[in-house]
């Protein structure tokens, strides 16, 4: 009896053919992967909903779904902001808002006031002249301070401007703080 079985055994491995491997070789095991919850396996890694794979988007030339819009070129770190600084190194025109610098401006005088003195419901009137030179004073104060700032850092052996740098050019400007 215990012939036929090995017979028989015999017969189903000489039976298949010689060019496929046994059907344990095609079996892979699992490999273990920490799951993030939401569903069985399968549901979560099915592709079908998830869009085209990444090496189908790096063959169709980094589009993906419809085409529509093509991506914005993207410039190197430090590009840009080489291009800003000769930009506003080039223009004379003020940095800053005119409207929301005039609305500081009024309102830090308004501080300023006194109780004694009323100057009624509409407070100081300003000059439009008035403004305007005090914007360009502060402008060329706060684009020296931010030079003498740099000046700082990059002693410092640094190319990002810090608070500390801003308080070391201020130190070294002494107390009035002038643009010499």
């Amino acid at each position: 009896m215990a012939k036929t079985v090995q017979q028989s055994r015999k017969r189903v491995v000489d039976d298949s053919p010689p060019s496929s491997p046994p059907p344990a070789a095609k079996r892979r095991t699992a490999t273990a992967r920490k799951s993030t919850g939401g569903g069985p396996p399968a549901a979560r890694t099915s592709n079908a909903s998830a869009g085209p794979s990444k090496a189908s988007r790096r063959a169709s030339g980094g589009q993906g779904q419809g085409d529509a819009a093509p991506r914005k070129k993207r410039f190197r770190p430090g590009t840009v902001a080489l291009r800003e600084i000769r930009r506003y190194q080039k223009s004379t025109d003020l940095l800053i808002r005119k409207l929301p610098f005039s609305r500081v401006v009024r309102e830090i005088a308004l501080d300023m006031m006194t109780d004694t003195v009323d100057y009624g419901a509409a407070g100081l009137r300003w000059q439009s002249s008035a403004i305007l030179a005090l914007q360009e004073a502060t402008e060329a104060f706060l684009v020296h301070m931010f030079e003498d700032a740099n000046l700082c850092a990059i002693h410092a052996k640094r190319v990002t401007v810090m608070q500390k740098d801003i308080q070391l050019a201020r130190r070294l400007r002494g107390s009035n703080g002038a643009l010499a």
